[in-house]
Parts: structure tokens; sequence; C-alpha cells
């Protein structure tokens, strides 16, 4: 397989479930910096335009939350079989991130994709909607995932973005993790295991990427 990625980028999270799952693969760093997710090459493999991209032995696929799930059923791990009865809860919040909290989180990065003109009433609103999503994912007793020492496609997901949420959305003066024990906690835990350690390094990420973390200081590439 083939990850086409950018540091610090969702790609992070594919890349942790392809650690996690113990896989081999290569990497192929797409440059941000000179627009290279929107050449014809990257477009006939994405035609969104967007990172990442996994190249399987069945053709390219895109889409964070859906490489994750398949890789999950594909090796059997890092999500509940199918038939489990704790599945469907897993694959619930394993949408919720795809489909609330990463959107909210790209409304705040990049507001002007959002609202002409001022974006500053688009920004504050997806702080709000943050701090709210949050909120919610502390406090619900359906994600056991958040609690387990063991790795999950969920996690592989979340954690990233609770670094981009710290970084990337206004700085560390409104946003602290400490408000939400629990997910501070499962921060704390991801960022030991070895296959974080390993992606971070990897990345430039520092000792610390979920819980506590630094700008990326990658080894190649650009972030933006």
């Amino acid at each position: 397989m083939r990850l086409h990625y950018a540091p610090d980028n969702a790609s992070l999270c594919v890349r942790l479930a392809l650690e996690e799952l113990d896989l081999p693969y290569e990497t192929v760093l797409v440059e941000r910096s000179t627009q290279a997710h929107k050449s014809p090459a990257f477009l006939s493999l994405n035609p969104n335009g967007l990172i990442p991209v996994l190249e399987t032995q069945n053709g390219p696929m895109f889409e964070t939350g859906a490489i994750l799930i398949w890789l999950a059923d594909t090796h059997k791990r890092l999500l509940p079989a199918v038939d489990a009865a704790e599945r469907m809860h897993a694959i619930q919040w394993m949408l919720w991130l795809a489909n609330t909290l990463h959107p909210t989180l790209r409304m705040l990065f990049y507001p002007d994709q959002y609202a002409q003109g001022d974006t500053g009433p688009t920004y504050r609103m997806a702080r709000i909607r943050l701090a709210a999503q949050l909120d919610l994912l502390a406090a619900v007793q359906t994600a056991q995932w958040l609690d387990d020492d063991a790795p999950s496609a969920q996690g592989c997901y979340l954690a990233p973005m609770l670094r981009w949420a710290a970084l990337y959305g206004g700085g560390l003066e409104w946003f602290d993790l400490a408000r939400w024990p629990r997910l501070l906690a499962f921060a704390q835990r991801a960022e030991t295991r070895a296959a974080a350690v390993r992606v971070a390094k990897a990345e430039g990420l520092g000792p610390l990427p979920f819980s506590a973390p630094i700008p990326c200081n990658p080894p190649q590439g650009s972030v933006l």
C-alpha cells in the first residue's frame, strides 16, 4: 500500500492505523506548499483534491473515515466484528468523528471556505460548536474506546483532531484539553503507544503530540 500524505494532515489518522496494524506501506509526500494536492496526478487519485489517499491492491481510496473502517475490517482489528453487539456504537462514533467533529474543525481552520467577506462570525461559531461537541463526547457512555488501553480506529481518528484543535484553531489561549479530563487522559494514553511514537518521529510532531502539542517540525514537506 502507498499512503499519499502531508505532515500533520488527515493522513496522520491513517498512518496511525497502518502502524497499529503493523502493515507494510510506503509513503508518498504531497507537498502542500506547491499545491501538489490540486495537481492533475493527485486529482486522478482523489478528485476532491484532499489528503489522504491510500493506494491499495484494489485501487486508490480516499475519505479518512472510510479508509480507517476499510483497514479495520480488512485486517479484523481496531473495530468490533460486523456481527458483534458493540459494532453498532463503534460505527456510530466513527461516523460522528467524520461527519460532525471533522467538519467543525475544517470550518475553524478554513472559515474563508464557508463565508464570504467577514469570516469572524463563522470562526467564532466554529469554536462554540467544537467546545459543545467535545463536551458531548467527553460525557457519553457509549464510547468505551475513549477509556481503553487498546487501540481503535476511532482513537486513530480522534487523537490527531485533538492535536489540531489546540494548534490550528486559534491557539491555546482559548483551547485547553484539560477542560475535558476524559479526553486528556485518552490523549495521554494514545501518545505513549509505540505506533504513535513512530509516527510522531516520522512527521516531527514532538514528544507529546496529542496531549500537549507543539508546532509540527517535519523532516520533509510542509503542513500547509
